[in-house]
């Protein structure tokens, strides 16, 4: 009878939770009314038990979080925001007979070292809950998301575990509390009231603001229908066939404000495109992981932007880039050659279509590279390529090639390794690094050309650029793959002159000297692309201030920071899927989307 009362109910509860979870991920609050609703949830919502400062998180790469729910009717919209800063795995704690005993829970959640407990007051009611929480603080970090009236705070007398106590029952204290946790929203308030013998009036713990945080265009001072032509430009874009889909990412003041997915990972319209979905970075990854690596050995002193390539390429002495300062090479004025033959040289013996000790590199699916080639046959023909133009602005990707070698050279870490353990899983970016093949799905990563030329198939998951390929998907040039949200989080930092989520990447020097005009005879930085003084060119975009710098990207990427308006632009789209096409460029749909973003900052509410 009581396991038939027990099924009865949960289902009832299941269906309730169902119904306001969909609501969770569209909030019947827009626009003012989310920031007149965010005010009281924020006047509402108390920190407890904080001593330890767990919250905001810190070091999560050294984190694996799971969020367990029970009753809370928001609990989906509670983990997205979650999933925003951190892989988050959801636990249901109820299953069709009630709640799952702690030794179920304890099994569900063994290889999580911090666990995001969500309670309500009818969650307090069932003592094994506390029980759970109690037993496994001592082993691991737990945080106890509450929402309710505080009549059950007595109940919570015995946990240590920082509680995050929500009275407001809505989606934006889901969002706010959930923020929170990662340090995306502030905690200001002290409890109004003595809720228990622990709980007393006026105690609490305050935060501040860390990391990214997620809301509305009008908290940041815009009116949201100034940003619907980005809609009608995007769709412009894929109407036209500049590009299947794309996806566009604004964040004004640390808030992102606009993240939106258009059109489709191909023209055949079978997968939707999704703010989550990975792109093929291109160029962007001279910016987002060559130069970030190389910022990062200059502030430590074991690279010198006035050394030469053959201070740290004994390779490089008896050629004519022995001399080549490596500051020259992050201003493209080395004098190097745009780029070198690639498949083109390639003999029947040096691939092969199955791996083997003697073609361990693999290029795409069958294709595989033979041991060495890069430093038999690439890397010569680099050293000894003409130097034509020294002195003079000529883009190359065969600087950020180089600059992989030396900053290897340097550290003893691949490139590929020493960005994702220094950069992003610190930071918390979850779908950025090399090789997506390896890592994604390949329903998550939108494809690129079908090359029919090179590697005879449709490039999804590996890098769209020759060289880079040959290279094995990871090289100084290209290779990076990311979502919307990384490149948000990693390109936040720096506007943060080097700081985020509580941590310093780089001191401020360091940041404005990478990202400031180098040079008499290009807009460039080190290794950063800049705002161009040349009016007619409007680069990268009319209104952009001329402090803007970030990098574009072949495969049709666009990444912006102007710190003169607080802002970061990212555009990701693949235009060169099925082949390759200038409309992207001719329609000007990049900083067409960029102005949008300038003329809806300029009117305001």
């Amino acid at each position: 009878m009581r396991k038939n009362r027990w099924r009865f109910c949960v289902l009832i509860l299941s269906g309730f939770i169902l119904v306001h979870s969909a609501c969770a991920q569209n909030p019947p609050f827009t626009g003012q009314a989310y920031i007149n609703e965010e005010k009281l949830v924020e006047k509402s919502t108390v920190l407890l038990n904080n001593a330890q400062q767990l919250i905001p998180l810190k070091e999560l790469s050294e984190l694996n979080i799971a969020s367990i729910h029970f009753s809370y009717q928001y609990a989906a919209g509670f983990d997205s925001l979650l999933n925003k800063y951190s892989k988050i795995q959801s636990f249901n704690g109820m299953d069709y007979v009630g709640i799952k005993t702690p030794a179920e829970l304890d099994f569900d959640t063994k290889l999580y070292n911090t666990l995001i407990v969500q309670l309500t007051d009818a969650d307090l009611a069932n003592p094994q809950i506390i029980n759970y929480i109690n037993e496994n603080r001592s082993l691991k970090n737990v945080i106890v998301a509450y929402f309710g009236d505080g009549s059950s705070m007595n109940k919570l007398e015995k946990v240590t575990a920082p509680i995050i106590f929500a009275q407001r029952s809505s989606p934006v204290s889901a969002y706010y509390s959930a923020q929170a946790i990662f340090g995306g929203l502030p905690i200001t308030q002290n409890l109004s009231r003595t809720l228990s013998q622990k709980y007393l009036a006026n105690t609490g713990f305050f935060t501040v603001k860390t990391r990214l945080q997620y809301t509305v265009p009008e908290e940041a001072g815009i009116n949201e229908k100034n940003l619907k032509i980005i809609d009608s430009i995007a769709n412009e874009a894929i109407s036209k066939q500049a590009t299947p889909g794309c996806v566009v990412l604004v964040a004004k003041d640390g808030k992102v404000i606009f993240n939106k997915a258009y059109g489709y990972h191909t023209y055949d319209k079978t997968i939707p495109d999704k703010i989550t979905d990975i792109f093929d970075l291109a160029s962007v990854t001279k910016v987002s992981a060559t130069t970030i690596e190389t910022m990062r050995l200059t502030e430590e002193g074991t690279l010198n932007l006035d050394s030469t390539i053959g201070t740290y390429m004994p390779m490089a002495r008896k050629t004519n880039k022995n001399d080549i300062k490596i500051r020259e090479l992050m201003t493209h004025q080395a004098g190097l050659i745009p780029d070198i033959q690639t498949y083109e040289k390639l003999k029947p013996t040096d691939i092969s279509t199955d791996s083997s000790a003697a073609y361990p590199t693999k290029v795409s699916e069958h294709f595989y590279l033979r041991k060495n080639y890069f430093k038999e046959v690439m890397l010569q023909d680099i050293l000894n390529s003409p130097l034509k133009t020294r002195g003079q602005y000529v883009y190359s990707d065969l600087s950020m090639v180089l600059m992989k070698e030396i900053d290897e050279a340097v550290t003893s870490i691949p490139l590929n390794v020493y960005v994702q353990e220094n950069f992003y899983d610190p930071l918390g970016m979850q779908n950025a690094g090399f090789l997506a093949y390896k890592h994604f799905p390949q329903s998550q990563i939108v494809p690129t050309e079908d090359d029919q030329v090179f590697r005879h198939s449709l490039l999804d998951g590996y890098v769209h650029d020759p060289t880079a390929a040959l290279l094995g998907d990871v090289s100084g040039n290209a290779g990076l793959f990311a979502d919307a949200n990384d490149l948000a989080i990693l390109y936040q930092m720096l506007l943060n002159k080097g700081t985020y989520g509580g941590d310093q990447y780089f001191k401020p020097h360091t940041v404005d000297l990478f990202t400031a005009k180098q040079s008499d005879v290009s807009r460039r930085g080190l290794g950063f692309d800049r705002w161009d003084p040349i009016a007619d060119r409007h680069y990268p975009s009319k209104e952009a201030s001329p402090e803007t710098y970030g990098h574009t990207g072949y495969t049709g990427i666009g990444v912006w920071v102007d710190p003169k308006y607080n802002l970061v632009y990212i555009f990701l789209s693949n235009r060169v899927n099925p082949k390759v096409t200038d409309q992207l460029s001719s329609l000007q749909i990049r900083p067409r989307i960029q102005d949008a973003v300038y003329d809806a900052i300029q009117k305001g509410l």
